[in-house]
């Protein structure tokens, strides 16, 4: 009998020691690390991370092993595992794994791991021939779903749970298994998987988000890499604000121009659309004196009227629609409880959820979320016109440009560079741009001088700027060349002509008003007289010209080329008539 005892507790003990030998998910997934939590509250569709891992049809091997080298066809795998957290609680954090394999190697439409065409050393004798790395769809067919389950030796999770069956098992030839706070999560995939993960029950913080991946073998699973990521849960609505500013030559300086209006576009980092049936208010406070503005959109806008140093300040509140607890408290699941260590970058402060009911019957909570930013303001330039254009008389011998001068001012501040650029008629494509240092100490008046290869009709763009603005000013003008010799012979002509004209004129007038007629006329007659006044003015004004100028803010040098133009300034469009 006591030989019977003795063997009966030699049994016990080997059981007691092969179950404290076997690897558990905690051993093979927290690469090492231990974490100071020793309970957590349960995951959806998570498992405990002291569950066996079935080693023998997952092998674990520590970083180092030399079997590393060897689990890849060609070379190393690498795993990239991004999230988009941070992530407001209650909200879904998701996690996206891309797999990169090695030079010249890409997954097919069936799962399987192919060369690519025209990348390998040694093409394949036919061009239409696939040059396979792993073929997994032949060996799948080889073996079947009822044989690869029944033999657990393909379609087993480590923990002895059966893949999900579905059509496309076949093309998903990859194991992931996540782990965090102290849970596993598994599936299969394709060279890149993305899954989601409630964050109601996740303590607020930074926490580690580890994943193991294996590829599929002949008799089992082959470990092929291991990747990490940081995520963190928050009860602050993670928010951002662009500003913008017409005339800001740099949007991330944070210094603006005064006088002019800003523009504050709110971002709300919401991905999985959490907040989508919440009501949202916006607070602004701009920090000069103007008060506290309270909006129900995204985007405003506010002008500066004072130079100086402001802070700007944002809180967004949102009111979000809950399930109402129930009357009566009852007691925790054991699961629930949390030991954690704060984390060093979270709010001290202990987290306050409220619960209020609505009047239509259901619940709520408030979340809220903080913005601030120091803003300058600064004086800059404001508006820029183009408010006269002269051509420059040259020589023959001078005449292989044209030189156009552009009387410019502005408003606001003075400028300290300008630039010019001259375009198509369309102002599509640039044909040239010149760039000059200015020095302007009293009024925003100068001339800048430039010149034109060739006649024709242009786009100008001028723009005036100091470190921290800018305005533009457009143009669309046309200029005329023309020689001397041309000159001189068209001079001709009109002589010429204007003797026969003359002639014909003096002939119609006597035939006309050869008899006499009385001082008073009718008003027929004289409307008739008009008409004819009018008409000879018109004539008079063809071969009779006082002056060539076409445009009354053109000044007109004798000898200069002609220069149409139509120009709009930063604020707006103004055409000069010809």
């Amino acid at each position: 009998m006591s030989g019977v005892r003795h063997h009966l507790g030699l049994l016990l003990l080997a059981q007691a020691v092969l179950g404290a030998a076997a690897t558990r998910f905690q051993d093979v997934l927290s690469h090492g690390s231990t974490s100071p939590v020793t309970s957590y509250k349960k995951l959806q569709g998570w498992s405990s991370d002291q569950n066996k891992w079935n080693e023998k049809l997952y092998p674990f091997w520590e970083e180092g092993d030399p079997r590393w080298k060897d689990c890849w066809k060609g070379g190393r795998v690498t795993a990239n595992l991004d999230s988009d957290s941070p992530a407001l609680v209650g909200s879904n954090v998701t996690f996206v794994v891309t797999l990169q394999f090695p030079k010249c190697q890409t997954e097919d439409n069936d799962g399987n791991i192919v060369y690519r065409r025209n990348c390998t050393r040694d093409p394949p004798a036919s061009m239409d021939q696939q040059v396979y790395v792993y073929n997994w769809t032949e060996w799948t067919d080889n073996c079947g779903w009822e044989n690869c389950t029944s033999n657990h030796s393909h379609n087993v999770f480590p923990d002895g749970r059966p893949f999900p069956h579905h059509p496309g098992w076949r093309r998903r030839n990859f194991v992931y298994v996540f782990h965090t706070s102290g849970q596993y999560y598994q599936t299969t995939g394709r060279s890149s998987t993305k899954f989601s993960v409630n964050t109601a029950n996740i303590t607020l913080g930074k926490h580690g988000m580890a994943v193991s991946i294996y590829r599929r073998g002949h008799s089992g699973f082959v470990p092929i890499a291991r990747a990490k990521a940081i995520y963190s849960v928050t009860d602050k609505i993670p928010v951002f604000v662009s500003m913008f500013q017409k005339h800001d030559r740099n949007i991330s300086d944070s210094i603006f121009i005064k006088d002019s209006p800003i523009t504050f576009d709110v971002k709300i980092h919401d991905p999985s659309y959490y907040l989508n049936n919440s009501a949202i208010s916006y607070k602004w406070n701009f920090g000069d004196g103007s008060g506290l503005f309270v909006a129900s959109g995204s985007s405003t806008s506010h002008t500066y009227t004072l130079q100086g140093n402001f802070t700007m300040n944002l809180t967004v509140q949102a009111i979000i629609p809950v399930p109402c607890k129930p009357v009566t408290p009852t007691a925790p699941p054991p699961t629930s409880a949390v030991m954690t260590e704060p984390s060093s970058d979270s709010d001290s402060s202990p987290t306050v959820e409220s619960v209020e009911d609505n009047p239509d019957g259901g619940c709520h909570i408030y979340r809220n979320g903080y913005y601030g930013s120091s803003i300058a303001v600064v004086e800059g330039i404001l508006e820029v016109n183009i408010i006269q254009m002269t051509s420059i008389q040259m020589t023959e011998s001078q005449a292989e440009n044209s030189l156009v001068d552009f009387v410019v001012t502005c408003q606001g501040s003075l400028p300290t560079d300008v630039c010019t650029v001259v375009s198509d008629p369309t102002c599509q494509v640039s044909k040239s741009m010149v760039c000059d240092p200015i020095v302007v100490t009293d009024e925003c008046l100068l001339t800048i001088r430039r010149a034109f290869e060739e006649p024709g009709t242009y786009c100008i763009n001028i723009t005036l700027g100091d470190d921290t603005s800018q305005a533009l000013a457009s143009a669309l003008i046309s200029v005329n060349g023309g020689a001397s010799s041309g000159t001189t012979e068209g001079v001709f002509i009109f002589l010429g002509l204007l003797a026969v004209f003359a002639t014909i004129g003096a002939f119609v007038l006597y035939k006309r008003y050869k008899q006499y007629k009385p001082i008073e006329r009718s008003a027929e007659q004289t409307e008739k007289q008009e008409g004819f006044t009018a008409y000879f003015s018109t004539f008079k004004a063809i071969f009779f010209p006082k002056s060539t100028e076409r445009n009354p803010l053109l000044k007109t040098k004798p000898g200069g080329r002609q220069v149409d133009m139509c120009s709009t300034s930063n604020e707006g469009s103004a055409e000069q008539g010809i």
